[in-house]
């Protein structure tokens, strides 16, 4: 159900002429979510890290993920970003997304508390209790400060039927070969870097959650598919190809880089909320390069 490329949407705002203010462009996210269906991606993510939940409101938070379950109509799965340093916001939003008709959440680890895994094992567990809808964990130490071991990992897809899946963001094939090893047979690896698309497919993952796919959605549908058929050779190519504009996304903190190639291209508005901000000038230039190489600008 999870296979394939997913993006993780950029949420798009839009200044209000009467104060300036950055509010949701109800409007072009459609148009976005048209434009990645249209392309080939197998699902859709609102309010994730690329979405900028942690700046959005409770009332933006289910009009984003509403929005998207409506322009979807089906299509592919809508994966709603619905995690929290609180496990009570957690279940609410879970639950909430889950009403709306989301066909699943996505559930990073609790950041800046740095639980204990007893800790990760109870938060996660409560949680997926809470719904009948499947739940993809979210492994990003970089951004939440812990990591949830493959042990625990392991443990809450055996005591938690609807634990699926894994979106693993540590960098680590090690880590991930071990969640491979330990966890039961139908519990599914989702690429969380869009570097390591081709190495985690080669150890069993099924596919990745894309920031880079925002902007070039068909070649990221194009790779797993590729590797899928058993045509490994057209993977690699399609790899390399994107290599450097992937490297280009994260010249700074995600999403930044991303939405304002996306600003380039005329795809959206460029606007971010504090404490995101504009790009330096100097990885302003190479963002540019990346783009005018791969042949976008």
């Amino acid at each position: 159900m999870f296979k394939g490329s997913i993006v993780a949407i950029v949420t798009p705002f839009s200044a209000a002429k009467s104060s300036g203010s950055l509010t949701v462009d109800e409007k072009r996210l459609r148009q976005l979510i048209d434009f990645q269906i249209k392309n080939g991606t197998s699902g859709i993510v609102p309010c994730g890290t690329t979405g900028e939940s942690a700046t959005l409101n409770f009332d933006e938070h289910e009009a984003v993920i509403r929005i998207t379950i409506e322009q979807v109509k089906k299509r592919v799965p809508v994966i709603a970003g619905t995690g929290s340093n609180s496990t009570q916001e957690a279940i609410m939003l879970t639950q909430q997304a889950a009403k709306a008709g989301a066909d699943a959440s996505l559930q990073v680890s609790p950041y800046y508390n740095r639980p204990t895994q007893k800790g990760l094992y109870e938060h996660f567990k409560a949680i997926a209790q809470s719904v009948k809808i499947p739940i993809i964990l979210y492994n990003i130490a970089g951004r939440t400060g812990v990591n949830i071991e493959p042990e625990t990992i392991a443990r809450l897809a055996k005591d938690c039927k609807n634990i699926v899946a894994v979106k693993e963001a540590s960098g680590s094939l090690d880590q991930m070969s071990r969640i491979k090893l330990l966890c039961p047979k139908g519990f599914d690896l989702i690429a969380g870097d869009d570097s390591l698309t081709l190495p985690i497919l080669s150890i069993g993952g099924i596919g990745i959650i894309s920031v880079v796919a925002n902007i070039v959605p068909a070649d990221v549908a194009a790779l797993v598919a590729a590797f899928a058929k058993g045509d490994i050779k057209k993977a690699q190519e399609l790899h390399f190809k994107l290599l450097p504009l992937i490297k280009a996304v994260f010249l700074e903190t995600n999403p930044i880089p991303v939405k304002t190639a996306m600003g380039l291209l005329g795809m959206c508005e460029a606007g971010l909320r504090l404490p995101m901000c504009s790009m330096s000038d100097d990885n302003l230039d190479k963002l540019k390069k990346a783009l005018k190489d791969y042949g976008l600008l």
